[in-house]
């Protein structure tokens, strides 16, 4: 794949929205449907929302371009799991979705390299639980 993303200089939102352009490129090639992109709400926001099989699942994305800081799945914190966790229900609340809806939270981890050129991706389904 000869994409490049996007990351110079102060560019931490671009790179962020290029990496979750190849996260969504990513579900939809696997048969996934996107049901919403950055969707808000006072917990923060849920970056994809997507669809498989009947099952909702919610999608932490975190790209990272090179490894200084260590991984993209790394930067899932205790706190952004619990944020993350009262978001899903925020949505799942205001959506109307059914009580029977089958859901998860997975996190995909896009990996950029120093000079920016894309390097893969990485999914981690059902990474957050709802119990915690």
């Amino acid at each position: 794949m000869a994409e490049t993303i996007d990351g110079r200089d102060g560019a931490r939102k671009r790179l962020g929205a290029s990496g979750e352009r190849v996260a969504a490129n990513w579900l939809e090639a696997r048969g996934y449907r996107i049901v919403a992109r950055n969707w808000r709400c006072p917990y923060g926001e849920i970056d994809l929302i997507a669809e498989q099989d009947g099952e909702l699942v919610f999608v932490e994305v975190k790209t990272r371009r090179g490894t200084s800081h260590g991984a993209p799945e790394e930067a899932i914190t205790p706190a952004k799991r619990t944020r993350l966790i009262a978001a899903m229900q925020t949505y799942l609340a205001e959506s109307g979705t059914r009580d029977d809806q089958p859901f998860r939270i997975d996190v995909i981890a896009v990996d950029v390299a120093a000079s920016g050129a894309f390097q893969g991706v990485r999914h981690f389904p059902r990474a957050v639980g709802a119990e915690e």
